[in-house]
């Protein structure tokens, strides 16, 4: 659905707090249609965002990584 989303976490790294609300950003531009929203939408438009980026910096904080067996 978002191809210009990048991924977020590459094995236990995880992406700064900013890159995490520009996906966000993205996502709800692609599902409400809109790249800015109308001052009648902006409030619920910036509400999403900052719902989303908390959603998926609690996922990517909460998600356990195995570690990669290391070689001997």
């Amino acid at each position: 659905m978002c191809r210009s989303i990048k991924r977020l976490r590459e094995g236990s790294e995880v992406a700064p707090p900013d890159e995490v609300r520009e996906a966000a950003l993205q996502f709800v531009r692609k599902v409400s249609g809109f790249r800015v929203p109308s001052r009648a939408n902006e409030a619920v438009f910036n509400e999403a965002v900052a719902d989303i980026t908390a959603i998926a910096s609690h996922l990517l904080e909460s998600l356990v990584v195995p570690a990669r067996a290391r070689p001997a």
